[in-house]
């Protein structure tokens, strides 16, 4: 009978321990998420305790509740604000990464509001990407003013969707507006889904599927595949799963139509109301429209602003890390964009000195050479524009795959080179900038062995090169149909032969048949250095998919056609119809 009796004691005291442990855990759920992904070493270490509260409720102006976890450091009465509007379903992941952030500035002497946007999280209400963030976001920062433990001072924090909940807001210096951090997203959402004229079809199918129903559910490779595989173009989210209406919308409201203008408002990087840390990806499809809010801001935004802004390009896909070719991953991509929120509000929140990280305004990862640099403004003055052209094979030459690139320019008349594009039969997607798993740096090898990719090399460098800034490329192009599409992308050709993507671009648009038409595609810009004994090669084509969508070449509704046709595509060479690339080489 004792013994019986020591065992329940000591199981006893066991469930008493692990109901202690389990409460600890618990309790301590939130530093234990942020020690697994957060930065630490890289910030000033923190200093408080947090005090926490759950589903504080708002109600906006049309009677919807929205609900926030609030996030305070116990011993201030007031501190500034870090608000984050999240636009994602609630999910134990969700919660802990979004409480271990905002912990980790609360700890650090800041109130953290994590709110859930309409229809997300913990808020009230239907989702409709991008539709209401402003009118909520103004009665969210109306609603912080009114609470007690607000100093008057207000930064913002997000990426991608959230950090379009900054951009909607972005003009309101009357509401305590200091400062802003925003990652891979720009102030042009229509621009990024319609590039070149051109829908981002993976990118949008993508979070049409992830975000349709109540609860974010990451969509499959087969529902991806089975939604972009077919015609007409309006039904993939059909096909993928189910009818999602703002695919539909994205879809059929090209950039500059009424409907974008509501969601992206009128030239908000002109009106910006205070500095801005803009965090970009070098294969994120953000970038462009991203570079373009910080031209805007440096040129045209009030200069307490233009002058305190800041740009960070890293080795970033969308929310992700660049693989490069050779395996190496260059960091931690959540702890990368973390880290820089804490000397950046505390210099503007709280009027600390401006950490030497922040001094340059703008810093870039060299691909390449694989190393970040401070440059004085974007892009960088001193990269010289420099027109590669495409030329034929040359005499003897096979066939137009051994096109080549060159520093000079032919004086005498070249033989077009054609090819067939056939919407059936697109060039498929290798890597690039979009959302998915997609994304990112691929070999091209077998996309350049396809009949309708032209391939134009260069000779092996005899120095490391370097490619810093915008790139464009201007072809002379005919073709058989109404309307149609030319592809661009500047690739890496290792010694071995392998190639692997750089940048790309491409441009739609209705064409005279038959005749030679002068055209400008513009890629995305780059910072690459190629390495001596490597090759630079462009490909040209009419098609990338599934990442942008197919143009079924017979001028009608793309987005119900059901019938398309092929259209043989020609590309002009020679001293006459000067075809070319034009790269900012940055001198070494």
């Amino acid at each position: 009978m004792r013994e019986q009796g020591l065992v329940r004691k000591w199981l006893l005291f066991g469930l008493i321990a692990l109901v202690g442990a389990l409460g600890w855990l618990y309790a301590a759920r939130y530093e234990l998420a942020g020690w697994a992904f957060l930065p630490s070493g890289e910030v000033r270490a923190a200093e408080y305790r947090v005090c926490v509260e759950h589903g504080v409720a708002m109600t906006a102006p049309d009677g919807v509740v929205l609900r926030a976890d609030i996030h305070r450091p116990c011993a201030l009465k007031q501190a500034p604000t870090i608000l984050v509007r999240i636009p994602f379903s609630r999910s134990l992941k969700n919660e802990l990464g979004a409480g271990a952030l905002a912990h980790f500035w609360a700890a650090r002497g800041y109130n953290a509001v994590i709110q859930g946007t309409r229809g997300r999280y913990k808020s009230g209400g239907t989702y409709y990407p991008l539709r209401h963030e402003r009118q909520d976001g103004i009665a969210t920062l109306e609603w912080l003013a009114r609470q007690p433990w607000f100093d008057g001072r207000i930064g913002t924090w997000g990426a991608s969707a959230y950090g379009y909940t900054q951009w909607a807001v972005s003009d309101r210096h009357d509401l305590g507006l200091r400062a802003l951090n925003i990652q891979i997203a720009s102030s042009h959402f229509g621009a990024m889904f319609h590039q070149g004229g051109v829908f981002a079809l993976e990118s949008a199918l993508y979070w049409a599927l992830y975000s349709r129903g109540p609860v974010d559910i990451v969509p499959t490779i087969e529902m991806i595949e089975r939604g972009v595989n077919g015609w007409p173009l309006i039904e993939a989210d059909d096909r993928g799963a189910e009818n999602v209406p703002f695919f539909d919308d994205w879809l059929t409201h090209a950039a500059h139509e009424d409907y974008w203008r509501q969601i992206d408002g009128n030239d908000r990087a002109s009106k910006l109301a205070a500095p801005v840390l803009l965090m970009a990806g070098w294969l994120d499809p953000f970038l462009p429209t991203q570079l373009h809010d910080f031209v805007t801001i440096r040129r045209a935004a009030a200069p307490h602003v233009a002058a305190g802004s800041r740009l960070i390009i890293g080795p970033w896909t969308h929310a992700d890390t660049i693989r490069f070719p050779d395996g190496t991953i260059p960091g931690d991509y959540r702890a990368a964009t973390v880290a820089p929120s804490i000397p950046w509000f505390d210099h503007h929140l709280l009027g600390r000195p401006l950490a030497a990280s922040l001094v340059a305004p703008v810093q870039i990862y060299v691909m390449g050479e694989n190393v970040w640099r401070a440059e004085q403004e974007w892009p960088p003055a001193r990269a010289k524009p420099t027109a590669l052209y495409l030329a034929g094979p040359g005499v003897g030459g096979p066939d137009a795959k051994a096109g080549r690139l060159t520093l000079e320019q032919s004086n005498r008349s070249e033989p077009p080179v054609t090819y067939n594009y056939d919407p059936n039969d697109p060039v498929p997607t290798r890597g690039g900038a979009m959302l998915g798993w997609r994304s990112g740096i691929r070999m091209q090898n077998d996309v350049e062995a396809r009949p309708d990719v032209l391939l134009f090399t260069g000779e092996p460098l005899t120095a490391d090169l370097e490619v810093t800034g915008p790139v464009s490329a201007v072809l002379h192009v005919g073709t058989t149909a109404r309307n149609t599409d030319f592809t661009v992308k500047l690739v890496d050709v290792h010694p071995d032969g392998k190639a692997y993507n750089v940048t790309d671009g491409i441009l739609r648009r209705s064409y005279p048949v038959g005749a030679a038409t002068e055209i400008t595609i513009e890629l995305a810009p780059t910072s690459m250095l190629f390495r001596s004994g490597h090759r630079l090669r462009v490909e040209i084509s009419s098609s990338n998919f599934p990442r942008f969508d197919r143009n079924p070449n017979t001028g009608g509704d793309i987005a119900r056609e059901t019938t398309p046709i092929a259209a043989t595509q020609t590309l002009f060479l020679g001293s006459d119809t000067p075809s070319r690339l034009i790269l900012p080489i940055v001198p070494r």
